[in-house]
């Protein structure tokens, strides 16, 4: 990831992390001014009210948690694998707090550990409506844990294996809320995302969409990366020849998780017409529901589309030509994901302007009744509408 020169410091009291010791969020007299400056910094934030209390009240748990050790946690069951660590849903005794609790196992040096705590305590000052909560991170037993915000709605992969595909007025709030937690962790924080993914994105039944797992610690990539290996499917073009990257790279990554997302199926190689077909019915391509669907009036750009694996031979936009959704979402996905050159791929102020963003913000979506309803969860009493 790229970071800034200087860190702004960590609002919150840390502790540093040997074995068996843990960040310490232990708030006191003389922390006070640290919590009213955190204060201070949410309300420099874009927040509405339920926004602002949501993070007050998380931040406020987080004081009163203490010292993270392992003996503390209760484990309840497994949320999910993948990046060389194991996601397990846990109870912190102490608090009563229910976490997701990530667990790394890394054969490294003492020294090398140690700096991948010190350079994970940057996830204490990223506080954001769009971004996991963090609650610490520590060393035990060969693992490192990274105690976090449970989501109860889990990733949007799982969520697609419930749905089978996810709407477009849907997919509509989730760019908002990629985008601007990616735009949150740029402007305030000076870093990339480098892993924007379904499996990367979190939704809970209270409506919230959030990132995870970042790349704020280069010494634990590097050390996955020895030991692991990832997806590249999500890359873009220029991470995998090697060269210079930037948030476009993010961008690039959002764009084809959310034809993923739309389509219900990894989109390289692109689905044929009767793929298509069977996946949003008869009825639907032939333009009976909603819209008709009239491919004369989308433009066909040059070239071809570039695929994470750098292997497709169709021509240009052969998905979209058959693709039964609004014509300013199949824009949206144009600019991008499928402009190989990133000096020519849309940057996050130009999506944030974009008509499809624009629309999906004045619209009205309860997305957490939807995501309850897909995947069977008990739904909040008031009802979230939207992410907003």
């Amino acid at each position: 990831c790229e970071m800034a020169p200087k860190r702004r410091p960590v609002p919150l009291t840390i502790t540093p992390i040997g074995e068996g010791q843990a960040t310490s969020n232990t708030i006191d007299a003389a922390s006070e001014a640290n919590l009213e400056a955190l204060q201070k910094k949410l309300g420099e934030l874009d927040l509405d009210e339920q926004q602002r209390k949501r993070l007050e009240a998380f931040l406020t748990q987080k004081a009163q948690v203490g010292e993270l050790k392992d003996e503390d946690f209760d484990p309840i069951c497994e949320l999910g694998a993948g990046n060389g660590g194991v996601v397990n849903k846990v109870r912190h005794k102490p608090s009563g707090l229910v976490m997701a609790r990530k667990l790394i196992h890394l054969e490294i040096k003492p020294a090398i550990r140690n700096q991948i705590i010190r350079e994970l305590q940057v996830l204490h000052e990223c506080n954001s409506p769009y971004i996991v909560g963090f609650y610490g991170a520590f060393y035990s037993d060969g693992e490192i844990s990274i105690c976090m915000e449970h989501m109860d709605g889990g990733s949007l992969d799982q969520v697609l294996k419930e749905a089978r595909r996810i709407p477009e007025e849907i997919l509509g709030k989730v760019s908002i809320a990629v985008l601007r937690g990616l735009a949150y962790l740029r402007e305030k924080h000076q870093i990339m995302h480098r892993d924007v993914k379904p499996s990367n994105i979190l939704v809970n039944s209270r409506g919230e969409i959030k990132l995870c797992d970042f790349g704020v610690s280069g010494q634990l990539i590097d050390s996955m990366a020895n030991s692991f290996v990832g997806t590249r499917s999500y890359m873009s073009p220029e991470r995998l020849q090697g060269t210079h990257y930037s948030v476009q790279s993010d961008v690039w990554s959002m764009g084809l998780s959310l034809v993923e997302l739309a389509i219900g199926r990894y989109p390289i190689p692109p689905p044929d017409a009767k793929e298509l077909e069977a996946i949003f019915g008869r009825a639907v391509m032939d333009g009976a529901e909603g819209e008709p669907h009239t491919n004369m009036q989308r433009p066909r750009p040059p070239g071809r589309p570039v695929s994470g694996h750098g292997m497709d031979s169709r021509p240009a936009m052969a998905i979209f030509e058959l693709f039964p959704y609004n014509y300013f979402f199949f824009r949206f996905i144009y600019v991008c994901s499928l402009i190989k050159n990133p000096a020519e791929r849309a940057d996050l102020k130009m999506l944030m302007s974009h008509t499809f963003i624009k629309r999906s913000e004045v619209e009205e979506v309860d997305f957490a009744g939807w995501l309850c309803k897909t995947m069977g969860l008990n739904q909040p009493s008031t009802p979230t509408r939207g992410t907003e």
